[in-house]
C-alpha cells in the first residue's frame, strides 16, 4: 500500500509539474522573427529626399519624417540614405563641402543650420529603424559643368579627376584616390553612430558609345603608365579589377579594426557576367566594363551583407529574379547576408505589385527549405511612398505583417546579452540591461487578449505603457544581432503567474 501511495504521489506531481510547464509554454512569447528589410533612400538629383534643393531644414525634417514614419509603418526595419552623392556631403564635414542636392549651393549649409545625417540617425532609431549611410565612391561631379566650391576634391586634386560621358570622375587606378575615399567613410564611421556603411554599384562608370557604336574608353592612360613603370605586370581590364577589389577589402577592414559592429554592404550590378548562368543575358557586362568582379567580394568575406540588383521579373524563367536569386545564394561560402534589391519603382500593368511581394517571399526559401536569415532592399523608396500600385497594403496584409528584427551577423560576435530585470510601475512598465554586453535595441513583446505584439525599441528606451496587457516578456538585442534570453513578467491583475 506504501509503495501504491508513493507511486501515485509521484504521478500526481510529475502531473502538476508537467500543468506547470504547459502553463509557464503557453505564456512564453513567440521567436522574434529575424529579416532584412530596407529601402534606398537617394538624395543625387533629389530622387527621393529632399524633394528639392534649398528647401528650409525645417521642411527637409518634415520630409525625411515622412520617409521614416512609412518606413516605421510598413514594418521596414532599415534605411539606406545616400550620404555622399557627388564627392559632396549631407553631413557636417571638414574633408568635403555640403552637398548642393541639400542646400541648393555647393558648400553652402542648410538654413539653419543642423546636421542631416546625425538627425536622420536618431529619428531613425526612435522608429526603430537601422540607418545605413550609403557611398558612392568614385562620383566626382554628377555634371561637369557645375558650380563647384573650392574645397571640392576636384579643386584640390585635379590629377585625379577624368572626365567621361559628361561626369567627373575619381580614378580608381589613382592608390591616393581609394585611401581619399577611404578616409571619407571612415570619418563617417569615427564620428556617427551608424548601423551600417553602404557602397552602390559605381565604380568605374558604366560605358556610353560615341556615335559609330563603339564603346568610349575610360581615360586613365597616365594611372595606367605609372603602375607600369612601376613594375605592374596585369593585363589593363585585370589592373581595374585590382583597384576595386583593393578599395573593397580595405575598405571594409578599415570598418572592422574601427568598429566591428558597423556593417559593410554593397549592392552591384545584379549579373556578374553574362551567360552567368547560361540562361542569363545581358548588354552589360559588369566584371569586364565596370570592372567589379563582385563575386569574389562576397567569396572573400569582404561584405557583411549583399545587395544584387535583382530588378528583373520573376517570369520569363530563362532570365528572372529567381534564377539569379539562387545563382548568387550559391556563390557565398562564408555565408554571408545576401539581402537582393526588388524594383518597387518598377511596379506597373506589367508588374503589379503582388508580384513584388512574390519575390519577398522567394528569398525566404531556397530549394524549398526555409532560409534563417533573409533578407530585401527595395529600390526605390519614392514607390513606397506614393503606395505605387497598392504595393503598401501588399507588403502589411502579406509579407510584413509582423515586425522583424535585423538577423545577427554572427562572425562578428556571437556573445549575447543578459537577460534584463523587468519591472512594473504603477501603470507602466521599465527594464534594466544586465551588467555585459550593452544592448543596441529591446525587443518588447505584450501579450494582450491571448495575442501577442512585438515592438522594437532603441536602446535609450527604459519603460513602456504595456496598453492592457497581461503578460509582457523583454528582451535585450545587441549591436551584432544578438539577442539575449527573454524577462517575463506577469502583471498585477492576471490570472496565472509567471515563474
Amino acid at each position: 500500500m506504501m509503495e501504491r501511495r508513493h507511486s501515485q504521489g509521484l504521478s500526481i506531481g510529475a502531473l502538476l509539474l508537467l500543468v506547470n510547464v504547459l502553463q509557464l509554454h503557453a505564456q512564453t512569447p513567440p521567436e522574434i522573427p529575424c529579416e532584412f528589410r530596407g529601402a534606398w533612400v537617394a538624395t543625387v538629383y533629389n530622387l527621393d529626399w529632399p524633394s528639392k534643393a534649398g528647401l528650409p531644414s525645417a521642411r527637409q525634417q518634415a520630409e525625411l519624417s515622412g520617409i521614416l514614419d512609412r518606413a516605421a509603418i510598413l514594418h521596414l526595419n532599415a534605411i539606406l540614405l545616400q550620404v555622399r552623392p557627388s564627392s559632396d556631403a549631407l553631413y557636417e564635414s571638414r574633408i568635403e563641402p555640403w552637398s548642393a542636392f541639400l542646400s541648393g549651393k555647393m558648400g553652402q549649409p542648410p538654413s539653419p543650420l543642423y546636421d542631416p545625417l546625425g538627425w536622420a540617425i536618431r529619428e531613425a532609431h526612435a522608429r526603430g529603424l537601422e540607418l545605413h549611410a550609403w557611398f558612392n565612391p568614385f562620383r566626382a561631379l554628377t555634371t561637369a559643368d557645375a558650380s563647384v566650391d573650392p574645397s571640392h576634391v576636384t579643386r584640390r586634386h585635379p590629377e585625379w579627376i577624368r572626365r567621361y560621358a559628361g561626369q567627373l570622375i575619381l580614378d580608381p587606378g589613382v592608390p591616393a584616390v581609394r585611401e581619399y575615399v577611404m578616409s571619407v567613410i571612415m570619418d563617417v564611421v569615427r564620428r556617427y553612430d551608424v548601423d551600417g556603411i553602404h557602397i552602390d554599384d559605381y565604380f568605374y562608370p558604366y560605358p556610353v558609345k560615341d556615335k559609330t557604336g563603339a564603346i568610349v574608353p575610360f581615360p586613365d592612360n597616365a594611372s595606367w603608365r605609372g603602375y607600369l613603370d612601376g613594375g605592374g605586370q596585369l593585363s589593363q581590364g585585370d589592373w581595374r579589377r585590382e583597384n576595386t577589389n583593393r578599395f573593397v577589402e580595405g575598405t571594409y577592414r578599415a570598418i572592422k579594426a574601427e568598429k566591428p559592429f558597423v556593417k559593410f554592404g554593397i549592392s552591384p550590378f545584379g549579373i556578374w557576367r553574362p551567360r552567368v548562368p547560361p540562361s542569363i543575358e545581358a548588354r552589360l557586362d559588369a566584371y569586364d566594363q565596370l570592372y567589379a568582379d563582385s563575386r569574389r567580394w562576397i567569396e572573400q568575406g569582404w561584405c557583411d551583407y549583399f545587395s544584387p540588383q535583382l530588378y528583373w521579373p520573376t517570369e520569363p524563367a530563362a532570365q528572372s529574379f529567381p534564377v539569379l536569386y539562387a545563382w548568387w545564394m550559391g556563390q557565398n561560402p562564408l555565408h554571408r547576408h545576401i539581402w537582393p534589391g526588388i524594383a518597387s519603382e518598377r511596379i506597373g500593368p506589367a508588374r503589379p505589385a503582388q508580384g513584388i511581394a512574390a519575390q519577398v517571399e522567394l528569398t525566404r526559401t531556397l530549394d524549398g527549405a526555409a532560409l534563417p536569415d533573409p533578407g530585401q532592399t527595395f529600390w526605390d523608396m519614392k514607390s513606397l511612398m506614393r503606395d505605387a500600385g497598392g504595393i503598401d497594403s501588399v507588403l502589411r496584409d502579406g509579407p510584413y505583417r509582423e515586425i522583424a528584427a535585423v538577423p545577427a551577423s554572427r562572425w562578428l560576435g556571437s556573445d549575447s546579452p543578459g537577460k534584463p530585470v523587468v519591472t512594473e510601475h504603477g501603470e507602466a512598465i521599465a527594464w534594466k540591461a544586465a551588467p555585459g554586453i550593452p544592448p543596441r535595441w529591446w525587443a518588447v513583446q505584450t501579450k494582450t487578449a491571448g495575442a501577442w505584439r512585438l515592438r522594437i525599441l532603441p536602446a535609450n528606451t527604459a519603460s513602456l505603457l504595456p496598453g492592457g496587457a497581461n503578460t509582457v516578456s523583454v528582451r535585450a538585442i545587441d549591436r551584432f544581432g544578438n539577442q539575449g534570453p527573454p524577462a517575463m513578467l506577469e502583471l498585477r491583475g492576471s490570472k496565472n503567474s509567471v515563474p
